[in-house]
Formats: C-alpha cells, sequence, structure tokens
C-alpha cells in the first residue's frame, strides 16, 4: 500500500513538472518547467534588385504563412512600407496581405508590424482592421506605427512628414484616438487638430433611417454622430502593438495600455528600455507589471547546419538589408550603453557581419540560436519573439530551410 501511495505520489509530480510553465535545459533535452514564449514570424516581405514576379513574392509569403500555421507558430505580421522600387521592403498594405492570409489559414493570429496609421485615414483604417478581425475569427493582433521614412510620409499624408516630429505624434496621436472610439462606441464624434467626424451641419434625413437622438440632433436633423460598420470581434478591440525605439514612445506607449515591439538593440540596451516600459506601465495600472510583459521583440533568424554556412547562405543579405535601415538610424541603436565606436571617414564604415553578428543576430546553428534565446529570457524575461528569414537576395528554399529547422530543433525548447 505504502509503494502504490509512493507511485502515485511519484505520477502527480512528473505531470505537475510537464504542465508548468518554466523550463531548463540539460543537454540537449528540454524540460518543461516555466511560461510558454509566444513565437511569431516577421514577414517582411522583399525583391532586391526585382529578380522575381511580384505574384512570386506572394506565392512565398503564403508558403511561409500556411507553414506556420500547421506547426504551432503563433502569429506571423506584415509590414507597411511605399516607394521601395529597390525592392527592400515591397508590402504597401498589410491589412489586405493580411486577408489574403487569414482566409488560408486556421489557427495564426495575423499582425500587422505595422500599419502606418499617420498614413491613413482613421475611419478607414479603423473599418479595415474591423473587417479583417471578423473574416479572421478574431484573430488579428494590431501593429501600429508612426513611420520612419521621409519618402513615405510626405507622399502618403504631408501632415506625417518626418522633419516635424512633433505634429508628426500629434497626428498619430489623434489618429489612433478615432480608431479606438470607432471600435468602442456605438456611435462617435471627435473634434481635433487633423480631423473632424461628422462633418459639421451635416443634415441627415432618409425615410429608412428613423431620426434618434443617439446619433442626430432630432429637432435641426444635423448629423451628431457616426458608426462603423463593422466592429470588431473582439473586445473592447483587437490587440494593440506599437513599433517603438525612442525612451518616450516606450513610456507613452505604456501609460497608455498598448503592447510593443522592439528590434535591434543589444541585450544590455534592452534591459534599459525594457525597465522604461515596465515602470511606465506599473504606475500606469497601479500594480505590479513583470518585465517583459507586454513587450514583444523581434529577432534577425537564419539556422543552418553549421555557423559558416548561416553566414554564407543569408549573412550579405542581412548586413545588406541592415545597410538600407542604417543610412538613416546610424549605427547608434546597435550600441550598448557606454559604449563608444571608432570614428570612421563614413558612418557606416564598422557595419559588417561580426559587428551585427554579436549584437543582435540569431544566425547560425540549432544549438547556438537556443542559447542566444535562453539569454533573452534570462536576461529580459523576454515572453513574446517574432524571427525573420527572408531577407533581400536570401534564396526562398534556404529561408524555408532555416524556418523548418527553428520550428524542429528550437520551438520545443521555448
Amino acid at each position: 500500500m505504502l509503494l502504490l501511495f509512493f507511485y502515485l505520489f511519484l505520477v502527480r509530480i512528473l505531470i505537475a513538472i510537464h504542465n508548468s510553465s518554466f523550463y531548463t535545459k540539460v543537454g540537449s533535452i528540454a524540460f518543461d518547467l516555466g511560461g510558454k514564449m509566444k513565437i511569431g514570424y516577421f514577414c517582411n516581405s522583399t525583391n532586391w534588385k526585382n529578380k522575381k514576379s511580384y505574384n512570386q513574392i506572394l506565392k512565398e509569403v503564403r508558403e511561409i504563412a500556411t507553414y506556420c500555421d500547421q506547426n504551432d507558430w503563433n502569429s506571423i505580421w506584415f509590414s507597411e512600407h511605399h516607394f521601395s522600387h529597390e525592392g527592400m521592403e515591397i508590402c504597401p498594405n498589410p491589412l489586405m496581405l493580411s486577408s489574403d492570409i487569414a482566409a488560408r489559414t486556421k489557427n495564426i493570429r495575423i499582425g500587422q508590424a505595422a500599419s502606418v496609421i499617420t498614413f491613413w485615414n482613421p475611419i478607414r483604417v479603423a473599418e479595415d482592421i474591423a473587417l479583417l478581425d471578423q473574416l479572421s475569427d478574431g484573430r488579428v493582433e494590431a501593429g501600429i506605427a508612426r513611420g520612419i521614412y521621409g519618402r513615405e510620409a510626405l507622399n502618403m499624408n504631408p501632415d506625417a512628414d518626418m522633419k516635424d516630429q512633433a505634429k508628426n505624434f500629434r497626428l498619430f496621436e489623434e489618429t489612433l484616438t478615432i480608431i479606438k472610439k470607432a471600435w468602442t462606441e456605438k456611435y462617435f464624434n471627435h473634434s481635433g487638430e487633423f480631423y473632424t467626424y461628422p462633418s459639421p451641419n451635416f443634415e441627415w434625413s432618409h425615410d429608412m433611417s428613423p431620426p434618434s437622438s443617439e446619433f442626430m440632433n432630432t429637432d435641426t436633423k444635423i448629423l451628431e454622430k457616426i458608426s462603423i460598420v463593422p466592429q470588431p470581434v473582439q473586445k473592447p478591440h483587437p490587440p494593440l502593438w506599437q513599433m517603438v525605439d525612442s525612451p518616450s514612445s516606450i513610456e507613452w506607449a505604456a501609460k497608455n495600455g498598448i503592447n510593443t515591439m522592439m528590434w535591434i538593440p543589444t541585450v544590455k540596451s534592452l534591459k534599459n528600455r525594457f525597465k522604461i516600459y515596465q515602470e511606465a506601465k506599473s504606475t500606469a495600472e497601479k500594480k505590479h507589471v513583470e518585465m517583459g510583459e507586454g513587450i514583444s521583440l523581434v529577432r534577425d533568424m537564419f539556422i543552418a547546419d553549421t555557423m559558416e554556412e548561416a553566414k554564407e547562405k543569408a549573412g550579405e543579405a542581412m548586413v545588406r538589408y541592415m545597410s538600407w535601415v542604417c543610412h538613416w538610424r546610424g549605427l547608434g541603436t546597435h550600441m550598448n550603453p557606454g559604449e563608444e565606436l571608432p570614428k570612421t571617414e563614413g558612418k557606416l564604415d564598422l557595419l559588417n557581419y561580426d559587428f551585427l553578428h554579436k549584437r543582435n543576430m540569431l544566425f547560425g546553428t540549432a544549438d547556438y540560436v537556443i542559447e542566444k534565446i535562453e539569454e533573452l529570457k534570462s536576461e529580459l524575461n523576454l515572453q513574446n519573439l517574432q524571427v525573420w528569414s527572408n531577407f533581400p537576395g536570401v534564396k526562398h528554399d534556404d529561408c524555408m530551410k532555416s524556418i523548418k529547422l527553428f520550428t524542429e530543433k528550437v520551438m520545443p525548447h521555448f
């Protein structure tokens, strides 16, 4: 009897260990002992030097998305960029692409990283995201951004001009305010610096629309409120994510209940950013918020059988893409706190594979990538990770092999 009791007790312990949320790694064996990390694919479409037809790029994106959907990835994310005749970033409308992917998948959550809402009419983007949420049965993660490239901003909406950061932020904040009103209020109105809804002094009279004080002045027939159709499936609205980098943007997002996405910085620099978000969110919510809560990190990932093979197949493409980005950003975002780089004639002279690899790249063997992600969990309590492998110039077959290796050899550890 005592032996039976001990056996049942041992079985219960093993079940508890299996179902719990922390993990530890012993050799090549992963024991599930901790919080399950949510892993998504950051699908920034590229077509370097336009060597492929756009239709072929779409087929490749669909293959990535359907593979991830069938293999337990949590999410897939699409970016918004314009005028990229160079082929560096070629998805102009992440919501339309998200709609296409929603029709081809069943489980994976579908995010935008991001919709640049300063380029959009706020009513239109609120309607489109709500419609996407309906089409996908509530699988939308609504990523939003202010924009980063002047060529895009000035030509999409002069009020979003990146040269006037203060005005761009006011436009972003007002646009987001309108979007949230449209999602959460049956009828709403708004009067601001950039937008007024409904349009002033519009008389509404229609035999099939009974007058109601809920949305109009029944005496003057002036329309006072409007509503969007449909509203989102998710209540009060789809999760909001903001692409952030500066301390002020991180703090603002936390204070306004918005999740954040970060990308380039080193672990040491990220720790400062994570703490800013944690402290601001804790203050706003008047409770202790764990570090890492509400934050997703994007990392450049390429897995191969050897470290050298990863560099050979995707290293040049990654450096090429980062050279594109750092033309505007410089190398400051890649630096550790207090670090000073040697002065060079050109601002990107130090940018090469070795410079990037040690700072923020998940490039190499599966074991190496596991080690780097474990560092992110240990140092940052990272809970949401997005990775991407379809860099400009990488062969699609090599990209898919990298994704499959990540799925089979890395994801089970987390």
